[in-house]
């Protein structure tokens, strides 16, 4: 596998995830091995503290979520439209969010950070963090997108099962993800059965099916 021109064994012999350990950066490793164009941000800073690196590693894979998910045109307002990713609540990334994905694209369309007051705006959204700043308010925004093309992400334990579509979770050091097929389907996205194959699947609780 290559990355960017360089073999795998090269790119992380010498590059940014240098002197991580296998564990840790093989989820990540495997993602990229997925990407057709490679273009997964690749200045992770993994030897900055671990928060840092942790919300480094969380916007590349917000980016490389938007490659692996098939949006309906219902989930823009025009053809021109941005796709945006929005951070609901606190927002834990800081300047890492628009630095790294400042300039990008997501096929044609340029890629727009947001972050937003209010539930209520974030149907202009294609992917919105939500922020463990709001986990109490979690069902009153599954409600509110409800209909709507609106990928739900958040690190919160238990968001997926809850009702959002994906849940960022750590495990061994490494950040990985669980994805709610359920909420996925309710938001009527369609996931590629690459980004399917890395995560966790899980379904709603009793209680949201057939809400």
């Amino acid at each position: 596998m290559k990355v960017r021109g360089q073999t795998a064994a090269g790119y992380f012999a010498g590059g940014p995830l240098a002197g991580s350990s296998r564990r840790t950066i093989w989820p990540l490793l495997l993602f990229v091995a997925l990407l057709s164009d490679c273009a997964i941000p690749t200045r992770l800073a993994w030897g900055q503290s671990g928060e840092t690196s942790g919300y480094k590693v969380k916007t590349a894979f917000l980016f490389n979520f938007a490659k692996f998910i098939e949006w309906p045109a219902s989930s823009f307002a025009t053809p021109d439209s941005p796709f945006t990713i929005c951070v609901l609540g606190q927002d834990p990334f800081g300047s890492i969010l628009t630095d790294t994905l400042q300039g990008k694209t997501i096929g044609e369309r340029p890629l727009a950070v947001r972050r937003l007051k209010d539930k209520s705006e974030a149907r202009s959204c294609q992917i919105v963090f939500v922020s463990s700043s709001e986990t109490a308010h979690l069902a009153a925004i599954v409600e509110t997108l409800r209909g709507g093309n609106v990928l739900l992400v958040g690190e919160s334990k238990g968001f997926a099962a809850s009702g959002g579509t994906i849940e960022f979770t750590l495990e061994d050091d490494s950040v990985r993800f669980t994805i709610n097929t359920d909420a996925g389907d309710r938001s009527g996205l369609k996931f590629s059965s690459k980004l399917l194959a890395l995560a966790q699947l899980v379904h709603d609780q009793a209680h949201l099916k057939g809400g």
